[in-house]
């Protein structure tokens, strides 16, 4: 990899992948390696899925990619299955090629509807890797709701709070993330929620749900903004969506597409809306929805995050959590996080290794005898380290 720059933060550990398949790596000299980050948290159905392939394989005979004066109806059949699955009837989509991306083009569309700028955040969001979300010294209210998580209050969640109160009342878009929290695994309060997303409509503010990482069934929902009861004006998706393949939909309400038809948005780049992406998109709903991976999600996150559990030792796992099949594992730090994680490499195990927090988001697909090696595997090595803080 001497010509590869390597800028993504994460040393490189296994360099020459060969082959793939479910849940598995497979490397040249034939190690094989559980994926339990899937990629970049975005192969959903697993590695090299049969039935994803085939739909590639089947576009690129007849269009991969579209013009802006020519299209295919296999975007008008993605949009549907979107729209089907966000509960927006009668709004619209665009495909675009990347997460950040479907993020950049909602924000756009909410500052020309709404004629302002300034967005409102949680404290520990992560939006997208473009530094129009990276930089947010302007026109950005940032909410810490590190004390809102510990309020005892929590579940009422008083809507005259200072807290609450300090949100200005010309927000144009209240852009929320369902729970990644940059990659910690941390669900905001639902009460808080609501009342956020209350302020904000009172005051004719837009809400747009970050579902790049909590979506495609993660959470054991379609959706983590679900889980708030809840519906926004717009949605970005990305990561599972594709199954690995780089496409993103950015959607739209019907409201909001009204709002359009009176004040037209113009907006475009060169893989806007490519009839491949659009057959990728169509199929992973598909193949999700035929094999009730949504709730099977739901249903194994729940017994997964109990096995999790029982690691918990208040010396070296300080703390688990999750919801549907994501995952955090808090260790007691860098240090022996480093350790733990190159043994289950050598041992074959992947997972997201954020120093003194593991994150844990296998495909929808994996079985509860995959995922018991992983905890069996875990638990070794966990305990060869009692001695580590000695």
């Amino acid at each position: 990899m001497d010509n590869v720059l390597n800028c993504s933060g994460h040393d490189l550990k296994i360099p020459n992948i060969v082959d793939s398949e479910g849940v598995y790596l497979f490397d040249e000299n034939g190690k094989q390696y559980m994926d339990l980050e899937s990629g970049v948290w975005c192969t959903a159905l697993g590695h090299k899925n049969s039935r994803i392939n085939k739909v590639i394989n089947s576009q690129i005979k007849s269009i991969m990619h579209a013009g802006f004066c020519y299209s295919s109806e296999i975007l008008d059949e993605a949009a549907k299955a979107i729209l089907s699955i966000t509960d927006l009837p009668g709004g619209k989509c665009v495909f675009l090629c990347s997460g950040s991306e479907a993020i950049e083009i909602l924000r756009q569309i909410s500052r020309h509807v709404m004629g302002r700028t300034r967005t409102l955040v949680l404290h520990d969001a992560y939006l997208g890797s473009y530094s129009a979300v990276i930089n947010r010294n302007e026109d950005w209210h940032i909410f810490d709701w590190r004390k809102c998580e510990t309020c005892p209050k929590q579940n009422e969640c008083d809507p005259g709070c200072d807290k609450l109160q300090s949100i200005p009342g010309d927000i144009t878009e209240f852009l929320l993330e369902p729970g990644s929290a940059s990659g910690f695994v941390r669900f905001p309060p639902r009460a808080m929620i609501r009342n956020m997303v209350d302020i904000v409509r009172n005051n004719n503010g837009k809400v747009i749900a970050n579902e790049v990482t909590t979506g495609t069934g993660r959470t054991g929902k379609w959706f983590g903004y679900q889980h708030y009861d809840m519906e926004p004006d717009m949605i970005s998706i990305g990561k599972g969506i594709g199954n690995g393949y780089p496409v993103s939909v950015a959607v739209l309400s019907s409201a909001l597409v009204k709002e359009l038809e009176e004040k037209p948005f113009k907006y475009s780049q060169s893989h806007q809306n490519d009839p491949l992406g659009a057959a990728v998109v169509r199929e992973v709903i598909q193949v999700i929805d035929d094999d009730n991976l949504v709730s099977e999600a739901e249903k194994k996150g729940k017994y997964f995050l109990s096995q999790l559990n029982r690691l918990v030792d208040n010396k070296i796992v300080l703390g688990v959590r999750g919801k549907g099949l994501m995952f955090a594992v808090d260790l007691v730090n860098e240090q022996l996080g480093d350790e733990v994680f190159d043994e289950l490499i050598e041992q074959g195990f992947i997972v997201c290794n954020r120093g003194s927090l593991f994150r844990i988001d296998p495909p929808l697909t994996i079985s509860d005898e995959e995922f018991g090696k992983f905890i069996d595997a875990f638990c070794a090595i966990l305990a060869s380290k009692k001695n580590f803080l000695s």
